[in-house]
C-alpha cells in the first residue's frame, strides 16, 4: 500500500463529500478550466488540508502528498488543497517557480501565495523573479506575493519596486490591472 495514493484518495473522498453543484458551475461558467470541480468552498478545502496534516505530521510525507495533489491539473480542489499541505520550510525557490508556472487560475494562484509561498524562506526573491516573468498568470502571482509580503510587514515598497509597479500598471489589463491597482491605493 502507498501511503500518499491513499490519502491522496481519503481527500478526494471528502472533496467529494463536500461537493456543491451551484458553486461548481458558477465556475464553470465564470471560465474555470478545471475538468473535474467540485465547487467545494475554500473554508472546507482548507479543513480538509488541516485534518490531513494532523492525521500525518510527518513533513516529507505532507510534501509527497502535497506534490501528489499539485501534479493533478485536472482537479481544482487538489490544486487549492496542494499548497495548504505543503511544508512552507521545505519548499525551495526552484519547486516554487515549477509551481509558479503551471499556475491555471486566479484562484489557484492566490490561494498559492496566501497558504504557502509568503512562508517560505526565499519568498522575497522568489517574487521578484515572478513578476519579471511575461506570462500574466505567473507575473500575477508575483505581484500577489509581493501584495502578501507586504500585508505581512515582511516587505516595504521601497523606491525601485514603487516605479516597477507604476511602470506595470501603465501596461496591465484584467485581474493584474486590479492587483497593481489594489497595490498602489494601498501603499503608493
Amino acid at each position: 500500500m502507498d501511503p500518499i495514493k491513499d490519502n491522496s484518495r481519503e481527500m478526494r473522498k471528502e472533496f467529494f463529500a463536500f461537493r456543491n453543484g451551484i458553486v461548481a458551475d458558477k465556475l464553470r461558467k465564470a471560465g474555470d478550466p478545471h475538468p473535474v470541480m467540485m465547487g467545494c468552498l475554500l473554508v472546507d478545502v482548507q479543513a480538509i488540508a488541516q485534518r490531513q496534516r494532523e492525521a500525518i505530521g510527518d513533513a516529507d510525507t505532507l510534501a509527497a502528498l502535497a506534490q501528489e495533489l499539485w501534479e493533478d491539473t485536472k482537479s481544482r480542489e487538489c490544486r487549492l488543497a496542494a499548497p495548504m499541505l505543503y511544508p512552507p520550510e521545505m519548499m525551495s525557490l526552484e519547486k516554487a517557480l515549477q509551481w509558479c508556472s503551471t499556475v491555471e487560475t486566479i484562484e489557484v494562484a492566490d490561494t498559492l501565495c496566501h497558504k504557502l509561498l509568503r512562508h517560505t524562506p526565499d519568498a522575497d526573491a522568489l517574487f521578484r523573479q515572478l513578476i519579471a516573468d511575461e506570462r500574466p498568470l505567473v507575473k500575477y502571482t508575483g505581484y500577489r506575493l509581493m501584495l502578501n509580503l507586504m500585508l505581512l510587514n515582511k516587505l516595504q515598497l521601497t523606491e525601485q519596486l514603487h516605479v516597477i509597479v507604476n511602470n506595470e500598471a501603465e501596461q496591465a489589463q484584467g485581474p493584474l490591472a486590479n492587483l497593481l491597482k489594489d497595490i498602489q491605493e494601498e501603499y503608493i
